[in-house]
């Protein structure tokens, strides 16, 4: 006879977003979390998350391992800076931001059980396989968190329509005097599909990482002057940019990636994915889930926004991009990007630029289409 358990709130995925919806969830309702993995973390992720957001969400600080105040932009030809006085983003080990969620959550209440794999619904309940057993699990309501590749959202119906890309990550050993500054290459001769990142980590170690090729970050690798041989860690990870719907059917609900809920411009989904696990708390406290899609559609219009912008740097070429460069380094702009910038709202940022005058005549002469991908 297969077992029966029963719980308030089913969340299949125990990555940041599963486990952060577990914290919201665990002192009202009872939440039991299926984990495929036997472990936490081992994603390609490099971990940078806007300070203020980590802050708001109240996300743990021993996950917090570099802070940084400020970003280093290369073209091919040229570079500039944008920074602060205080940290306006944190380098977080996702794997230990992923634990302390969890041991969090089970100190509210909240049941894991890991290496349970999630293999589909069946008369309302959710069947799931860890090791040798299989058991059943009946639950007033389910929750996708399992991630790009969800289980859950082809269990209902869930269309997609998305760009995938294939993300490479390295962490590697060097001297790296610029701790509290992220650099971010702006390279397509080097990788036309992707800008490439190096966040340090401390002076002795920093994290490399692209979309596209392996190759490509190779060359990247190789730009920097740093030895492949000097590699400690290699990840790698796919993303979706674009949507998938809906979000809901019936008493299932997706959140995270499972849901696309991931910045077409950087490609980073814990945010959003935490962002709208309150808007989904909301919804499950309410008992009605037709309210949580209306309730995120701020990040709904971040993303479309997201997309609109990718299709933008699609379309230039590398010496459109240089110009845009030579815009951005200008005093003027440096200033309304220090004033205006915010980390995980990319329409408030792009938005603060064309809204001065003399910045978008200029960007228009360069690109006469501009105002087509921003309006």
């Amino acid at each position: 006879m297969v077992k029966l358990m029963r719980y308030d709130v089913a969340i299949i995925g125990g990555g940041p977003v599963g486990n952060y919806l577990a914290n919201l969830l665990a002192s009202e309702f009872k939440v039991v979390v299926l984990e495929a993995k036997n472990s936490f973390g081992g994603k390609a992720c490099t971990g940078i998350m806007g300070a203020e957001n980590y802050e708001k969400l109240n996300l743990p600080k021993e996950a917090i391992i570099n802070k940084l105040r400020g970003a280093v932009f290369y073209s091919r030809i040229q570079s500039f800076e944008i920074e602060r006085p205080t940290p306006q983003a944190y380098v977080v080990d996702r794997k230990l931001l992923e634990r302390k969620l969890a041991e969090n959550a089970i100190r509210h209440g909240a049941e894991y059980y890991m290496g349970a794999r999630f293999l589909g619904f069946k008369n309302r309940k959710a069947i799931v396989q860890r090791f040798n057993e299989k058991f059943e699990i009946e639950a007033d309501f389910y929750v996708g968190a399992d991630g790009l590749n969800s289980k859950v959202a082809q269990e209902i119906g869930a269309r997609t329509d998305a760009e995938f890309l294939s993300g490479y990550e390295v962490e590697v050993v060097g001297d790296f005097n610029r701790t509290d500054f992220v650099e971010i290459w702006v390279n397509k001769e080097i990788n036309n599909e992707f800008f490439m990142w190096l966040a340090p980590i401390n002076n002795f170690n920093a994290r490399l990482g692209t979309f596209g090729t392996y190759d490509r970050l190779f060359r990247f690798l190789k730009l920097k002057l740093l030895k492949e041989t000097n590699i400690v860690e290699i990840k790698a990870g796919n993303v979706g940019l674009g949507f998938r719907k809906p979000w809901v059917k019936g008493n299932i609900a997706l959140v995270g990636d499972a849901a696309l809920q991931i910045k077409p411009l950087t490609a980073g989904g814990i945010v959003y994915g935490m962002l709208c696990s309150h808007a989904l708390r909301y919804s499950i406290r309410r008992g009605n889930l037709k309210m949580y899609e209306d309730l995120c559609k701020d990040i709904k219009k971040q993303i479309s926004f997201g997309l609109r912008i990718r299709r933008l740097f699609k379309a230039l070429n590398q010496d459109q991009i240089e110009k845009f460069f030579e815009i951005f380094s200008s005093d003027e702009a440096k200033n309304v990007i220090e004033t205006y910038a915010d980390f995980d709202d990319h329409k408030k940022t792009i938005s603060a630029i064309v809204k001065n005058p003399k910045l978008l005549a200029r960007g228009l002469r360069v690109f006469p289409m501009l105002l087509r991908y921003l309006v």
